[in-house]
């Protein structure tokens, strides 16, 4: 059997910016593509982030980032090895601690909600990195040691971009390290697809039209990725598959390290009743408080048998009615998933067994959301699954928000450095499989520590994953030669809409125009 991947997770804080720095440039200038995540301190209205016009979300997503903060920024580089098997990534994942240095709102669920998943708000007043939203306010954005130089790094460095439910991201990315955001959608494309030329993807979008995964919030999506994989490499089949390797940090550079453990994936000994809320969103609203299994490994399981039955019943009704069509209702598995049908509509053929059964409500003090015009099912799901990014909130909180004012008075010192294209740090770093862990490094592993930089670890293992089926499949339909095989095609530029069956194209019109900040931005990126 395969042993757990355990991913090593590099804390950067302000006291130890400077030192990380240049090992956080060269992962991203020798970087095949980089994964980003981020946690926020809220999102306002839920609602208003699902609505029917396009245009007026962004407009909600705005007012969000103008008032609001990013907690955490995770960064996850992946580099291609070519002296290694095909497919194999050499993987540096670091995780920022942030504090807007300017007034921002915190909504009190939001803070729960990280709380629980081990965001430590103690360690982000005391060690944040500071920054400044909007426009650059004094100084040069590409000199010296913040987090807006490291942002310009990320522009500079062309590679491709990887986001899991990527809008929300990318607006409070462009607002907190970049420039004001422009009033229009149609401007921040434009903006967007001159400031990463090599792409942006978003895994939301590949689990659900690419995969067509049954679930797609982060952790089941990575998970299944995970699990198929490993399925693949030990049953010997002639498909690529993904390796992934991590540095071994020594040193000086130990003491900023965090392990995660990612345990396979097994058979549960006892058959556990699934919270359906959260098998179908990967949220619930009782949280841990829930009488029902969260458990995402039980519920990948019991939805692959599901699918199996579900095979299995098509293939008799086909045989009895002498290989006539399917019945309409039996082939929305085969189309991309909205989210988990199972949970909003039941075959006709469905009985007790296909069901896990509920043996309690889960969630007995909320009655049924409703979106706008009164209506209940798929839009019920949509406001609970903002994903990360919702922080777990279905609730509209304008109106138990509170703010926080935090002014950091000391500015982090200017520091030029010599890149070291070399793949050691002070002599800090060496490669290493995911096996070569001490016990003392896997009694550090924390669930839910450096959510960020793990999320981001996750989106780009998925994006890794996707990436080899669609290469596998693409060379032997087609005959293509491997390495004319781009970054999966069919998704590029293409972002996920929550409740839309087509996503938003990052791309610039010839009705739109670059905003005005954008160009003098670019112009002072690339010096001229």
């Amino acid at each position: 059997m395969e042993p757990p991947l355990v991913v090593p997770v590099i804390d950067v804080q302000n006291d130890n910016f400077n030192d990380l720095w240049p090992a956080m440039v060269v992962a991203i200038k020798t970087a095949s593509f980089i994964a980003l995540d981020t946690e926020l301190s809220g999102l306002g209205n839920r609602k208003s982030l699902l609505a029917e016009s396009i245009e007026d979300r962004y407009k909600a997503i705005c007012h969000a980032a103008r008032t609001r903060s990013i907690l955490s920024l995770g960064i996850a580089c992946y580099k291609k090895l070519d002296n290694k098997a095909a497919d194999t990534y050499l993987v540096q994942v670091y995780n920022l601690t942030l504090l807007c240095s300017e007034e921002y709102m915190i909504e009190p669920q939001s803070v729960q909600f990280l709380v629980q998943h081990g965001f430590d708000f103690n360690k982000q007043y005391a060690h944040g990195i500071p920054y400044c939203g909007g426009n650059n306010k004094g100084g040069s954005d590409y000199q010296g040691v913040h987090i807006r130089a490291l942002f310009t790094e990320l522009l500079r460095a062309r590679k491709p971009l990887v986001f899991h439910n990527g809008l929300i991201d990318m607006v409070f990315l462009y607002q907190s390290f970049y420039a004001h955001l422009p009033e229009r959608l149609a401007t921040f494309t434009a903006d967007l697809s001159d400031m990463f030329p090599a792409g942006i993807f978003d895994t939301k979008y590949v689990t659900e039209f690419e995969l067509r995964l049954t679930a797609s919030y982060l952790e089941y999506a990575y998970k299944k990725c995970q699990l198929d994989n490993s399925r693949s490499l030990t049953s010997g089949g002639t498909g690529h598959h993904v390796h992934v390797e991590f540095c071994q940090y020594a040193g000086h550079m130990s003491s900023y390290v965090d392990y995660r453990v990612c345990p396979v994936i097994e058979s549960p000994e006892g058959q556990t009743d699934i919270c359906q809320r959260f098998s179908a969103f990967g949220w619930c609203p009782n949280g841990t408080k829930c009488p029902l299994s969260h458990d995402t490994d039980q519920i990948i399981l019991l939805d692959e048998k599901n699918k199996d039955d579900k095979k299995k019943r098509r293939k008799r009704r086909r045989e009895k009615k002498g290989g006539k069509a399917e019945a309409e209702g039996s082939l929305v598995f085969d189309g991309a998933p909205k989210n988990k049908i199972s949970f909003l509509e039941v075959d006709q053929d469905e009985t007790a067994y296909d069901q896990p059964k509920v043996t309690a409500d889960p969630c007995p003090e909320s009655g049924p959301l409703m979106d706008i015009d009164g209506n209940t099912g798929q839009n019920e799901g949509e406001i609970m699954k903002i994903e990360s990014k919702g922080n777990g909130v279905c609730e509209d909180n304008t109106d138990t928000r509170t703010s926080a004012r935090i002014v950091m008075s000391d500015e982090v010192t200017n520091m030029t450095t010599d890149m070291d294209e070399s793949r050691t740090v002070d002599g800090g770093r060496e490669f290493s499989d995911h096996a070569a862990v001490t016990d003392a490094q896997k009694k550090k592993a924390e669930a839910g520590t450096h959510r960020a930089g793990f999320d981001a670890f996750m989106t780009g293992y998925i994006f890794a994953h996707s990436c080899t089926l669609v290469k596998t499949d693409a060379v032997g339909a087609a005959g293509v030669k491997e390495e004319e095989q781009s970054w999966l095609p069919t998704c590029l530029n293409k972002v996920y809409l929550s409740g839309k069956a087509a996503p938003l194209n990052v791309v610039k019109s010839t009705f739109s125009k670059s905003s005005k900040a954008h160009v003098q931005k670019m112009a002072t990126v690339w010096g001229q």
